[in-house]
Formats: structure tokens, sequence, C-alpha cells
């Protein structure tokens, strides 16, 4: 989303305005809150349950479908992807976002305000994945990646690659009868350890800003200038 403000636009000739121009974005968010106690569906901070990932687009959550990307399908034809069930090595909960095709991702925020424990066992590692379909623990995400060690915000780490592709979310599910083809953000928690049971606590809150893309910016040089100019 763009915008651009000049003395107003000059209708004839080349220049539209002088080199001086105030250019922004308005980025976007979007949250959602995860007590990992709360296993009731349709309530507020319901972080699903043994295999069931969450979505907040209904809100308050309630269980979501984490589809296999498909720059062709378009929803009700992709393949729905099998979240793993708990295991004493291995607990996954997680949610998901949808945003524009084309979207820059400029921050995932990871704050912890409980740190996530269980009931019995050994909780080793805590990691979050960000990625256009469900991580697998040690998997390379799609966008960032973090490690969860104490309460407070997380640093989100991004790699070169990811960065590439924050900056341009793929194309996961085609629109359809003119809606826009959107881009699948999945935020994958992963607790691994031995002999572990039930969680017994955990509270997180995921933020995802992004900016929608502009095709405007860049590429409309004749009038109407339409949204940008």
């Amino acid at each position: 989303m763009g915008r651009s403000v000049s003395d107003g636009p000059i209708l004839v000739g080349e220049n539209r305005f002088g080199p001086q121009r105030n250019i922004g974005y308005a980025t976007l968010t979007q949250s959602c809150y995860l007590n990992l106690l709360n296993t009731t569906a349709n309530t507020a901070g319901y972080a699903g349950a043994s295999g069931v990932f969450v979505a907040s687009n209904n809100i308050p959550n309630g269980n979501a479908t984490i589809y296999v990307p498909s720059s062709t399908l378009p929803l009700g034809q992709n393949t729905s992807q099998t979240i793993p069930a708990d295991t004493a090595t291995q607990i996954y909960r997680g949610n998901v976002f949808y945003i524009p095709t084309g979207s820059d991702i400029d921050q995932c925020i990871i704050d912890v305000a409980v740190l996530p424990t269980i009931t019995s066992g050994t909780l080793s590692t805590i990691k979050c994945y960000l990625s256009n379909n469900y991580t697998v623990e040690g998997g390379t995400a799609t966008y960032a990646t973090s490690t969860i060690t104490a309460t407070g915000r997380q640093t989100t780490a991004f790699s070169g690659t990811q960065i590439t592709n924050a900056n341009s979310t793929s194309t996961d599910i085609v629109g359809i009868n003119g809606t826009q083809a959107v881009s699948q953000i999945v935020f994958t928690l992963s607790l691994t350890g031995t002999t572990m049971t039930t969680i017994s606590a955990g509270q997180i809150y995921v933020s995802l800003r992004y900016v929608q893309p502009d095709g405007n910016i860049g590429t409309t040089t004749v009038y109407p200038f339409g949204n940008f100019d």
C-alpha cells in the first residue's frame, strides 16, 4: 500500500512532481495469541491440540487446515498437510496467517509471556519456524527461524535466502471467482525433548508485520496514476 504526496500532478509533459516527494508504505499486522493450555476451539487464546494448528482469521482462534503450497491450485483443490501428533520426543503447535501474494514481510514478532513447559520429562529445545507450510523440526523455514530460551521478545533470524523470500511472498493458494491469490504463512512452534508428557504452561503472542504489494510503484507512468500517485 503506497502513498505519494506532491503539490499536485502535472497532467502535461513527463514531470509529474519534483525530486522531493513524500512516499511511504502502510504496514499491516496480523496477530495470534496462543495459550498452550487452552484446548477449547473458538475461544480466545486457543492454541490447538495434538495434530491441530489454529487460525485467527475467524476471531477467536479456530481449527485450521494447513495446505500444501501450490501456485496453480485454487482453494478447495489444495492438498491438506498432516501435522504430526504429540510424542514423547516431539510436540508441535502453531497457527496460520493469509496475506496477499507478493507481500513484503518486515517482521515476525514473537513475544513470550509464559515460557512453555511440560508436566514431566525433559524439554530440551523450543524453536519457531515461519514458513509457507508446516515445518518439521530441523527443517528449513521459508522465511525465518527463532529459538526460545526465556520470556520476553525473541530474536527472529533471517538468512540471506529467507530475506529474499520474505521480500516477495510466494503464491500458495490461487484465488477463485475474482479473489486475490494468497500466501500461506505458517508459524510452527516445535518442542523437543525426552519422555515428555502434556504441556503444563506456555503463552505466546505472534505478530506478522508486512507490506501489501502495490503494482503502481515504479510502473504507472501515465494519468490516471491510481492509488499510488
